[in-house]
């Protein structure tokens, strides 16, 4: 599903390295119009909407959301380009592969977290002590993830190209199964699944993001039409306050944070315990070290030849509600 998405993304893609193109500022609407607006916001299951609901951010909402529930970033990006989502969070590595794409687009914030919850997991007896041992094996991951990213600076730092094994790009719920059958030597995944296979399937940690392989950064991303749009663009503003506002929630309160995230999901509280106990996202400033840690990441995957060209990332940032969102999570 998250492959033939992303090949839809990448069919658009010229020879040439495409250059993302800002949508315009509108006047921010006041509270009358605003209450006219329904805002289009795509999430993963457990994801914002259960954090804004724990944190009582979901009260008085000045206009309607409409949620939309992805299996991974790609496929929700897809979707905001393709204007059925005005808004939605991903991990580190979806916007570059929407950037490759000249996907309608941009990154209108930035969170960071903990590192060590993307990472390569094995099963607990596998002989394998360090991704080396993985030459000729099969590694699953979901394509253009945030765990995609995790699992191509191993490589490299461990001297692998990706041709040195094997990678099977699936989904969260259908790698889960494979690693749990032993149908794949290893997996690539981010949480809540990293805590989940390791309390489920007696996996053990190969390498995590912890090691220097991530940024452990995630963005908000929204269609251009909707922020060039006044009243969706006000509620885009509104939404990334209160979404920073929820995570300082989040992290202060993780018991309960853990508690809805399973009810959420159906995984069991020890596993989403886990999983805020490695600390939630934060709000970070949208700025030139983010742009830099990510143009370095886009730059691996172009010399990897994932992505058909290289990409400028600082075109496909627009940080118009930065400030405000900054002042919001303080």
């Amino acid at each position: 599903m998250v492959l033939a998405l992303l090949g839809v993304l990448l069919s658009a893609c010229g020879s040439g390295a495409p250059r993302g193109e800002r949508a315009p500022v509108p006047s921010l609407v006041d509270d009358t119009a605003l209450a006219q607006v329904v805002l289009r916001v795509g999430d993963q299951k457990g994801g914002a909407k259960s954090m804004l609901a724990a944190a009582g951010l979901l009260d008085n909402v000045p206009y309607r959301i409409e949620w939309s529930t992805f299996v991974a970033g790609p496929p929700l990006l897809e979707a905001a380009s393709a204007g059925a989502v005005d808004i939605g969070g991903v991990g580190n590595t979806p916007p570059l592969f929407a950037a490759a794409a000249n996907a309608k687009v941009s990154v209108v914030s930035a969170a960071r977290g903990d590192l060590t919850g993307d990472a390569i997991l094995v099963p607990a007896d596998s002989p394998a002590r360090d991704l080396g041992a993985l030459r000729g094996r099969t590694i699953a991951v979901a394509k253009g993830s945030s765990a995609h990213g995790v699992l191509l600076s191993a490589l490299r730092n461990a001297g692998l190209s990706p041709s040195d094994v094997t990678i099977a790009y699936l989904a969260p719920a259908e790698a889960y199964a494979a690693f749990s059958q032993r149908r794949v030597d290893a997996w690539a995944i981010w949480e809540p699944y990293t805590s989940q296979a390791l309390r489920e399937t007696s996996a053990r940690v190969l390498v995590d993001g912890g090691s220097g392989l991530t940024n452990g950064l995630s963005f908000q991303v929204a269609s251009r039409a909707a922020l060039a749009d006044p009243g969706r663009n006000t509620a885009i503003r509104d939404y990334l306050i209160r979404l920073a506002k929820a995570m300082a929630w989040a992290d202060t309160h993780r018991e309960q944070r853990a508690a809805v995230w399973s009810q959420e999901t159906g995984l069991p509280v020890e596993v989403t315990r886990a999983a805020v106990e490695r600390g939630g996202d934060l709000v970070v400033p949208l700025d030139q070290s983010v742009v830099d840690s990510e143009q370095r990441l886009a730059d691996a995957f172009a010399e990897a030849r994932l992505l058909p060209s290289r990409i400028r990332f600082a075109d496909h940032v627009d940080a118009r509600h930065d400030q405000d969102v900054l002042a919001a999570a303080k």
